[in-house]
């Protein structure tokens, strides 16, 4: 079956890039998302739970500052650059994945308290819930579409491809490069 690059990001060097790609993100926004559900529930907002959902909200909001800064020039402009995208199942789940990201952002500034300071205190619950929200939706996207086969659009790896799904040498040269660069470059 052929991979999309999301999965194929995930797959290589094994299983470093599955950790850190995928499982410290998630399981951070999943703390985050059932901190905050508890405060909202309970309403008390101080205690252990509170300080919990501040310093995940920061650490996963500036984990993923760290994330899109290093995939999208490692592996997002030389794909574009070299037209290399294997169809919109492609991108789809690495836009959404990267988008994902920034409603985090804006959670750990809000934490941080560099945006929406003068805001009352529910207010600010309820723009955190909602950028949890939008992670959530957007990181749903990109596992689903990552997943995908994107030869259910028509894409297929170049003759003689060095993968099964085509990553080194699919499309152009550079391509193949830049995908192995990305996927290899947490050894």
């Amino acid at each position: 079956m052929n991979m999309t690059h999301y999965m194929e990001l995930l797959a290589t060097n094994q299983p470093w890039n599955l950790i850190l790609f995928m499982a410290i993100p998630v399981i951070l926004a999943e703390t985050l998302a059932i901190t905050e559900l508890y405060l909202l529930f309970t309403r008390k907002l101080d205690g252990a739970v509170a300080s919990l959902n501040r310093f995940v909200g920061i650490a996963v909001g500036l984990y993923f500052i760290g994330v899109i800064a290093w995939l999208l020039p490692q592996a997002v402009v030389p794909i574009t650059q070299a037209h290399a995208w294997r169809t919109a199942i492609d991108v789809i789940a690495v836009g959404s994945y990267l988008l994902g990201g920034l409603p985090l952002v804006v959670v750990a500034l809000q934490q941080l308290g560099l945006i929406n300071r003068g805001a009352e205190v529910w207010a600010k619950r309820r723009l955190q819930a909602i950028c949890i929200a939008l992670f959530l939706v957007l990181g749903h996207v990109a596992m689903i579409a990552g997943m995908a086969d994107p030869g259910l659009l028509g894409w297929q790896p170049a003759a003689g491809s060095s993968h099964e799904s085509g990553v080194h040498g699919a499309t152009a040269p550079a391509a193949g490069q830049a995908a192995a660069s990305a996927a290899h470059a947490m050894h």
